[in-house]
C-alpha cells in the first residue's frame, strides 16, 4: 500500500501544510552551512577580493579538492556542485569552517592539515566559481600522461574498466557481497580529457556507434516524444532542446531550443499519454513544471507553469519523472541529500530518497516507494507490464565493492533499505542496531550492478531495428565511478528481459571505451532513448555529445 506523504517511513513526525510549506521548512532547516557555529559567520577572509589569493587557491583546489568536487566545481557522484547554492551564498566564514571540520560520515575529510591561509585561499577560489561553466571543456588535441594501473584483476563477480567488454555477461547476487570495509574507500574522481584521436565507443559485432550530435551544453536526460522528436535536457544552462528528423549520415535535420530559463531541468514527460500530448512536464531540481505543447512544436507556446515544489536540490539534484501508463499518476524520483544520514535525526532528508506520486495537476503527493537512495537519474514504465522501474545510485563509504547500484521494478509501498539496510537484510554498520523491525521489509532489487557505477537513465527497447532477441530489454547508461580504487562504469549496459517482462539478475556490457586509464576518461554516458528508426541514442556529458548505436548486421 502507498505511504502517505505526511509520514516518512511510518516513523517520522507528521507534517501539516502543502508543498510550498515544505520548501519553506527545508530552507529554514539550513540556517548555518552544515550546522556551522554562528560565530563562524563573523570570520573575515584575509584574501577577499584579491586575485592572487584566488589564483593560489585554484592550485590548492586542484591538488586537494578536484577529485571529488570536479575540476571546476561541477560536482561528481553524490558531491554537489560548488558553483551554486549555499556554497556561493552563505558567509565565507561558514565555508571555511566546513573545509576545516569536514564531515567524515558523508565522505568530506577535514582539511585542517592545510594552513589556515591555504584554507582561506581555497574559499576565495571557490567563490570565483559562481555561475561558471558547468563542465570542463578539454582542449582538442591536448596531451595527457597515461596512468598505469598496477592493481590485480578484480575478483568475480566484480569488475573494473580494464575488463569491461561488449558482450560480457555479469551477475552479482546477494551471497557474493563482501563484508563492509573489506577495502578502503577511495577518492578517484576522473580527469576529463578531450577524446583522443582514434578513441571511439566500442560495441558488439553487427552494431555500429555513430556521432549524432556534438557541441552540446551538459547533455543529460533524453526522451522521445510521441511524434518522434528527441527532447534533451541541457541541465546546467536550464534549457530543453529538441531534435527532429535524421539525415542519411545519422545527424539531426533540425535542432531547436524548446524552453529555457529552467532550474537545472532533468526529467521530461509528455501528458496526456497517447499521440497528442498537450503538455511537456519537466522535473526541475526544486519543482515540477509544465509547458504547453502540441504535436510538432519546436518551441513552447507559453511559459513554464509551476505545479508542485520538491525538496531542494542539494546533494542529489536530478529529478526524473514518469507518468503511469494510464496517465492518472505522475512519479517523481527525489534522491537523498546525503550519503547515509539518518532521516530520524536529519530533517533535511524528509521526503527524500523516495519515489513520490502526484496527480497530474501537482496535487495529492504521496510516497510511492521509499528507502531508495537516488533514483533521480532514471525512471521508466515497462510498456508490457506497465510497472514502474528505476535505476539507482546506492551509498558510498563501505569499500570498493559495496554497495551495488541496481535496476529494479518498483513495488508500490516498497522499502529498499536506505539508509539503515542495503540489498535486503544487510545492515549498514554506520547505523548498527537501528530499525531492526525494517530488516525483513527491505527488498532485494532485480538486477545488482557494479558498486559505484552511477547508473542513470534507462529505457525499454521497443524499436524495430535491433534483432528480435533485444525486444523488451532494458538499456541503461552508467555514468562511472568516482570512489573506487580502479574505476568502473563509463558504459552502456543491457539487461535481458527474456521476452517475459522480468529480469533474472544478469546484465551485459553493451557499449564501452569511454575510460582511457585509471586517471582519465573522455566520455560519461547519461541519457538514453530509442529513436524512431530503432537506433539507440546515448547522451554523454563528458564529450558533450550524443552517440547513436545502429544495427548493421555486418
Amino acid at each position: 500500500m502507498k505511504i502517505c506523504f505526511v509520514v516518512r517511513y511510518a516513523l517520522l513526525a507528521g507534517f501539516a501544510g502543502g508543498a510550498g510549506f515544505l520548501a519553506t521548512q527545508l530552507l529554514a532547516q539550513d540556517a548555518h552551512f552544515h550546522n556551522a557555529p554562528a560565530a563562524s559567520a563573523e570570520q573575515n577572509n584575509p584574501f577577499a577580493g584579491q586575485m592572487a589569493g584566488a589564483s593560489a587557491g585554484a592550485k590548492l583546489y586542484a591538488a586537494n579538492c578536484a577529485g571529488c568536487h570536479g575540476e571546476n566545481g561541477q560536482g561528481t557522484g553524490n558531491v554537489p556542485s560548488l558553483r551554486e547554492g549555499p556554497t556561493q551564498t552563505v558567509p565565507e566564514g561558514e565555508v571555511f569552517w566546513f573545509i576545516t571540520s569536514g564531515s567524515i560520515k558523508n565522505g568530506m575529510p577535514p582539511w585542517n592539515s592545510l594552513s589556515e591561509e591555504d584554507r582561506w585561499r581555497i574559499v576565495s577560489y571557490v567563490r570565483t566559481l559562481k555561475n561558471s561553466a558547468s563542465t570542463s571543456t578539454p582542449v582538442a588535441g591536448e596531451k595527457y600522461v597515461p596512468v598505469k594501473t598496477n592493481a590485480p584483476p578484480p575478483a568475480a563477480p566484480f569488475t573494473d574498466f580494464r575488463f569491461e567488454e561488449p558482450g560480457k555477461v555479469r551477475k552479482i547476487s546477494t551471497d557474493t557481497l563482501p563484508e563492509p570495509y573489506a577495502t578502503d574507500t577511495s577518492n578517484n574522481g576522473p580527469k576529463l580529457v578531450a577524446r583522443p584521436d582514434g578513441a571511439w565507443p566500442k560495441t558488439l559485432p553487427g552494431f555500429q556507434v555513430q556521432l549524432f550530435a556534438s557541441g552540446l551544453d551538459n547533455p543529460r536526460l533524453l526522451r522521445t516524444a510521441p511524434n518522434g522528436d528527441i527532447f534533451l535536457a541541457e541541465s546546467s544552462s536550464g534549457k530543453i532542446r529538441v531534435f527532429r528528423g535524421m539525415t542519411p549520415d545519422g545527424k539531426p535535420k533540425v535542432s531547436a531550443i524548446f524552453a529555457s530559463g529552467l532550474n537545472r531541468p532533468y526529467g521530461i514527460a509528455f501528458y496526456p499519454p497517447g499521440d497528442s500530448p498537450k503538455w511537456v512536464y519537466v522535473g526541475d531540481t526544486d519543482a515540477i513544471v509544465r509547458l504547453p505543447y502540441k504535436k510538432g512544436d519546436l518551441q513552447a507556446s507559453g511559459p513554464a507553469e509551476p505545479l508542485a515544489d520538491l525538496p531542494h536540490g542539494r546533494g542529489h539534484w536530478t529529478r526524473d519523472i514518469q507518468f503511469s501508463a494510464d496517465g492518472t499518476k505522475l512519479f517523481v524520483a527525489v534522491g537523498s541529500a546525503s550519503n547515509f544520514d539518518d532521516p530520524d535525526t536529519t530533517p533535511e532528508e524528509k521526503n527524500r530518497a523516495d519515489i513520490l506520486e502526484f496527480n497530474p495537476d501537482g496535487t495529492g503527493m504521496q510516497i510511492y516507494a521509499y528507502g531508495i537512495r537516488n533514483a533521480g537519474g532514471g525512471l521508466a514504465i515497462n510498456p508490457h507490464t506497465h510497472e514502474l522501474w528505476c535505476s539507482v545510485n546506492e551509498r558510498d563509504g563501505l569499500g570498493d565493492n559495496l554497495v551495488p547500484d541496481y535496476i529494479t521494478h518498483v513495488a508500490e509501498g516498497g522499502f529498499y533499505g536506505w539508509p539503515w539496510w542495503y540489498i535486503g537484510g544487510h545492515q549498514d554498520p554506520r547505523h548498527a542496531g537501528k530499525h531492526l523491525e525494517l530488516k525483513e521489509k527491505a527488498l532485494v532489487p532485480d538486477v545488482l550492478l557494479q558498486p559505484h557505477n552511477a547508473s542513470l537513465q534507462l529505457t525499454f527497447y521497443e524499436g524495430a531495428q535491433f534483432p528480435a532477441e533485444y525486444q523488451g530489454d532494458i538499456f541503461a547508461s552508467e555514468h562511472g565511478s568516482w570512489n573506487r580504487a580502479v574505476r568502473a562504469g563509463y558504459e552502456v549496459i543491457r539487461v535481458p528481459m527474456h521476452h517475459t517482462g522480468r529480469a533474472s539478475g544478469e546484465y551485459e556490457d553493451f557499449v564501452t571505451g569511454f575510460a582511457l586509464d585509471n586517471g582519465h576518461v573522455w566520455g560519461r554516458p547519461v541519457g538514453i532513448t530509442v529513436a524512431p528508426d530503432g537506433s539507440l541514442l546515448v547522451s554523454d556529458d563528458g564529450s558533450n555529445s550524443i552517440w547513436r548505436i545502429v544495427y548493421t548486421g555486418n
